[in-house]
């Protein structure tokens, strides 16, 4: 044992602090306690176990005739004596020469008591045997255990304990801080220090950042309120890059490793063994989360075997060092998988073992070449039906990637590699919404390396694609000329048809329609020969696009044909949705209204999975220009700004697309006469922003509104289904629900049939979607609303509909 005794009481005493929040955790952890006699409450250290057991037990005291008990083990550091000390603390006399087992098997035997075991997981061995014997011996007898992993044996129920929430930074800009668990904590901490302190202006954002780079830890937010004696909120966020120099001093009663973060965080270290710690070291080479291929492919080397990384990761998770989250935004059907992230702090200590063992640049050129892999097989694999799924998996890693390309373009003798990585993310640059991470990392990386390479030709191409979109011409132009030189120097007739392929769009931008639709023309036929189908369509539906501008409707129409076709024979929907989209223009331009209301939503149904910014802009406008032709004015005002919303959100603007600005400045001033300048002004500069999930909604609810009809049939998940007409009292505008949880309009229909009973096979015929798209769907609408359950979405949806 080590010298300072392990501390044994009574519960039923007063903390000297206040408790803060966890309503959520109290409810949840109380209802699992109805299900099983031991409950573990789980977590990394500071997460505020203890203190939750505390507040538990002294809420539920009464139920125990008895009384609660506990057993603090932090300073205990042998096993033998974790009976001893069970014993002692229910004050048990030691007269005989019976085991400590056996006299607490016969005193708790008909007995109704609760027996909280603090801080278990160094002595897991021990409390987990003498956990299992009293709890079979005493039916009465319930446990409350605390630890950084479960106990893992029968019977347990694990709640995780979570972090307080924290505010993210933009919550600071915003002002909306108050509320949040870690923020409530850190003032009434800094007052008991300082009784003056209080969130101002000038300290709001610091006080945001501070507890968003804290992770919401509850230890670490209280030795960062020590700290506030003596200097400010901002001073401190300033300096929290030495958070383990910076966070001691804490509670003086405390045992030593509560005392600094270091020092508890050194105490996680310690429980792990070598690979553990070696895994948790190579982890902190992902600045965001990951998926366990990730790992595989950049940690599993050297002493760890590949094969063993999901057992270790698995390790780490149950000592509560990383979290493991359903992926909810995974795949659109399959298996979604987990992911995983460590708190901002664990990941800070990983990084300075892995600058220790010298492992850093090594697992860095991996991190980078698992990304690379990805991308080129994003590229190789596009034209098929795991497009939405591969930039799902890009946006995920987003953070990952932009970390592998700042790796590469400050360590010498990588720049290549890190410019091939650049222009094979086109299709995350583009599709994924990033257009101006793509071009700084495009621009950046041309600027590294100068080789004339069939490498920087396709960069060079990849960065005037983004250039056009962006409406930065001069640039892209360019970018073309230096890589046309580079195409005719190594004879080169496959990059030569990307530079027609591009030229031809700076064509169309520039109003020379005629000779674009040439360089497309040429440019699809040297994709065709080179079997890339996914240049192929994008020329292809850009052509159509420009065959509509030049007056040749009969031909645009015939090339969308061509697109849909043969996007369709691949299961490939990216291409699909633009060509819904430029079909939909073509028949706004025809006068044929309900042709192109029909061909814009089969648009943006696409774009539900894809989010790619571009085209629900592009479709948005349009939807409000045929809403405008159909004497729609207050619709088609809406719906134009929800465009400029979707605009704004992604770098650019309808400006950049030559002959579409036309069409938007004529409607923009029809909107204006038709409406009056008050009321259109109201529209477009009174509402919010919206994202682009917002926006794709809106839209369709809209154009699903004004043209359901008697005489039309309505196919299932449309607004005469069984699922619209349940789920219209649930759906709130988005531009006012503000003050609770968001449901697109899809999600509304599920909730509406899960709240009928429907299981997710009769869902999914419903609404003809995948039984694979309805889990997910489920799975966002409980992480939305906060619940665990299908009972609950039935509860929420009864209530939605009595309130409304």
């Amino acid at each position: 044992m080590s010298t300072e005794a392990a501390v044994v009481r009574p519960t039923g005493g007063h903390n000297l602090t206040s408790f803060i929040g966890r309503r959520r955790e109290l409810a949840e952890a109380r209802e699992l306690m109805s299900r099983s006699r031991l409950l573990t409450l789980a977590g990394p250290g500071g997460v505020g176990k203890t203190r939750l057991a505390a507040e538990l037990s002294s809420r539920t005291r009464k139920a125990f005739r008895d009384g609660v008990w506990t057993v603090e083990l932090a300073a205990l550091d042998d096993n033998a004596l974790v009976g001893s000390q069970i014993a002692a603390a229910l004050r048990l006399p030691d007269q005989s020469n019976r085991s400590p087992i056996e006299r607490i098997s016969d005193y708790v035997e008909e007995r109704q008591l609760l027996l909280v075991l603090d801080n278990c997981e160094h002595l897991l061995d021990a409390v987990s045997a003498l956990a299992a014997t009293l709890l079979d011996f005493a039916p009465e007898l319930r446990v409350i255990a605390t630890s950084r992993e479960p106990l893992g044996i029968l019977g347990e129920q694990v709640y995780q304990v979570p972090p307080l929430s924290a505010p993210a930074v933009l919550d600071g800009h915003a002002g909306a801080i108050e509320a949040f668990e870690s923020v409530r904590l850190l003032v009434d901490r800094a007052k008991s220090v300082d009784a003056r302190f209080e969130i101002t202006d000038g300290n709001r954002l610091a006080v945001a950042q501070l507890c968003q780079m804290l992770d919401g830890i509850p230890l670490a937010i209280e030795l960062a309120a020590a700290r506030l004696r003596s200097v400010s909120v901002v001073q401190l966020v300033e300096r929290l890059d030495r958070r383990f120099d910076i966070l001691t001093g804490g509670n003086r009663a405390a045992i030593p490793r509560q005392k600094t973060l270091r020092a508890l965080i050194d105490w996680s270290y310690e429980l792990c063994t070598q690979d553990e710690q070696l895994l948790w070291a190579r982890l902190a080479v992902f600045p965001a989360g990951f998926d366990v291929k990730a790992v595989e492919e950049v940690c599993g080397f050297g002493q760890i075997n590949k094969r063993d990384i999901l057992d270790l990761l698995d390790h780490l998770v149950a000592k509560s060092l990383v979290v493991a989250e359903n992926d909810i935004d995974g795949p659109i059907s399959g298996d979604q998988g987990r992911r995983y992230r460590q708190l901002m702090t664990f990941r800070e200590y990983g990084a300075e073992l892995l600058e220790s063992i010298g492992e850093s640049p090594e697992l860095r050129r991996r991190q980078r070449d698992h990304y690379l892999g990805e991308a080129s097989q994003t590229v190789a694999l596009w034209c098929g039906p795991e497009q939405a799924n591969r930039l799902a998996a890009a946006r995920r890693d987003h953070t990952n990637i932009l970390s592998a390309l700042e790796w590469s373009a400050t360590t010498p003798g990588e720049e290549l590699a890190g410019m091939n990585l650049a222009a094979l993310l086109r299709y995350h640059w583009i599709a994924g919404g990033n257009l101006s991470d793509g071009r700084r990392w495009l621009d950046r990386m041309l600027g590294l390396d100068m080789h004339r390479t069939p490498e920087r030709g396709t960069a060079l191409w990849v960065a005037a694609w983004v250039s056009l979109l962006q409406g930065d011409r001069e640039p892209a132009q360019q970018y073309l000329t230096e890589c046309r030189s580079i195409a005719d120097d190594l004879d080169d007739q496959v990059l030569a048809g990307h530079v027609d392929h591009w030229e031809a769009l700076s064509e169309v931008f520039k109003g020379r329609l005629e000779h674009a639709i040439e360089l497309f023309g040429r440019a699809a036929a040297v994709h065709r020969r080179d079997e890339n189908l996914a240049s192929e369509l994008t020329a292809l539906f850009l052509l159509a696009w420009t065959q509509m501008y030049a007056g040749q409707m009969e031909e645009a129409l015939a090339t969308c044909r061509q697109v849909l076709a043969e996007s369709g024979k691949q299961g490939e929907r990216w291409s699909q949705a633009y060509g819904h989209a430029v079909m939909g223009l073509c028949q706004w331009h025809l006068g044929q209204l309900d042709e192109a209301r029909q061909s814009q939503i089969a648009a943006l149904e696409i774009q539900r999975d894809f989010h790619d910014g571009l085209c629900v802009a592009l479709t948005i406008e349009q939807m409000s220009w045929t809403a405008a032709s159909n004497g729609r004015y207050e619709s088609a005002a809406i719906l134009f700004q929800a465009a400029q919303s979707v605009w704004k959100g992604i770098g650019t603007t309808i400006s950049a697309f030559g002959p579409l600005e036309t069409d938007f400045e004529q409607t923009a001033a029809q909107l204006r006469n038709e409406l009056g300048d008050a009321r259109y002004l109201s529209i477009i500069d009174g509402r919010p922003a919206l994202s682009i999930d917002q926006a794709v909604e809106l839209a369709l609810k809209s154009a699903h509104a004004a043209y359901v009809s008697p005489r039309t049939a309505t196919p299932a998940g449309h607004k005469n289904s069984a699922a619209h007409r349940t789920a219209k009292s649930v759906l709130v505008d988005p531009y006012t629900q503000y003050g609770g949880p968001r449901l697109t309009e899809r999600e509304a229909q599920v909730a509406a049939l899960v709240a009928q009973g429907r299981s997710n096979k009769e869902i999914a015929a419903e609404l003809v979607l995948s039984h694979r798209t309805i889990g997910r769907h489920i799975e966002r609408i409980l992480a939305k609303l906060g619940f665990t359950s299908r009972t609950q979405i039935a509860s929420w949806v009864a209530s939605r509909t009595k309130a409304g």
